[in-house]
């Protein structure tokens, strides 16, 4: 798998339970590894859709006719689904982490290690880039991407620092913007800091938090009693947003409950967190920071307000 390692491949597959003759969902398709481990386990009845929004991904597609590869952002997943006349499915998988084929495409602008235009697009066809972000962004509003993306205690000052160095020039590289938060790197956390910064970009160019949200609120509604879902995070705020959202059915506030107190959460959690072992992590580093939580459906009756149209 050039493209990308799967990461928790067998773990994830199985936590889908998966039937042979079900219906199941991939949406992040990447190199593939998890599609064609699903694939796999399905028989002659049973039926693949997955999506990805990143066109170069499209060429991973397996030959299949039980398969269906959908060219799309996850968070329009009811919408596409139903376009094909699927209003159910019986699991769902996602690993929501970069691949590992977009760091290391040097003009996706994804690394630090290589100098490429400020790109950070998961998809070519989004408009806006990281290269607007860093260069068009009001200082508050670069502030609040670094503090809340990036969680990072000196978003103020790196911010600040972006806006005085764009004032002179526009910031159009990656070694450009490597150069213009230098003085916020740390003696021997160069890295750490700078992908804290790349990943707060990252993920505002691309709108991941509010994708993963608008994501699982549909979940629910796709999958029957029982249904599955297996779901890899790579760092505490998609984390947070989907440990809450398994456990409540939404991402703020407590469970709702019944008349009698019975928690009203359209998800239980399977099993305890899932995280790679030492193995995995010597043949794959960059799984390092993978959680994996599995969850199944409740018969908890749950509205979901999204058009599909």
């Amino acid at each position: 798998m050039k493209y990308h390692k799967p990461v928790l491949l067998r773990e994830s597959v199985d936590g889908l339970a998966i039937r042979e003759d079900g219906t199941y969902v991939d949406v992040t398709f990447g190199g593939g590894g998890h599609s064609r481990e699903i694939l796999g386990r399905l028989g002659p009845k049973g039926r693949l859709i997955a999506f990805d929004q990143d066109e170069e991904a499209l060429a991973n597609k397996p030959e299949d006719e039980r398969f269906l590869l959908i060219g799309e952002n996850f968070r329009y997943i009811r919408q596409f689904l139903k376009f094909y006349g699927i209003l159910k499915v019986d699991g769902i998988l996602a690993d929501f982490g970069v691949s590992s084929h977009q760091f290391d495409r040097a003009e996706r602008g994804f690394s630090t290690r290589f100098d490429a235009g400020l790109d950070m697009r998961m998809s070519r066809r989004a408009e806006i880039t990281a290269r607007d972000v860093v260069n068009t962004y009001s200082f508050e509003k670069l502030r609040s991407v670094l503090q809340r993306y990036g969680e990072l205690r000196s978003a103020g000052k790196i911010a600040g620092e972006l806006v005085r160095a764009r004032d002179k020039a526009s910031i159009q590289t990656t070694y450009g913007l490597n150069e213009a938060v230098s003085a916020f790197l740390p003696r021997g956390k160069e890295n750490k800091v700078l992908a804290r910064i790349y990943q707060a970009i990252r993920m505002e160019v691309n709108q991941e938090l509010a994708a993963l949200e608008a994501f699982l609120q549909q979940t629910a509604a796709l999958l029957p009693t029982g249904g599955r879902l297996s779901l890899i995070s790579y760092h505490s705020l998609e984390d947070r947003l989907v440990k809450r959202f398994i456990r409540t059915g939404k991402f703020e506030g407590e469970v709702d409950k019944d008349f009698y107190g019975n928690p009203l959460a359209p998800f239980r959690k399977v099993g305890k967190l899932i995280v790679p072992g030492d193995d995995e992590l010597e043949e794959n580093p960059r799984a390092r920071s993978a959680k994996l939580r599995i969850a199944e459906r409740t018969d908890v009756e749950t509205t979901d307000t999204r058009s599909v149209n």
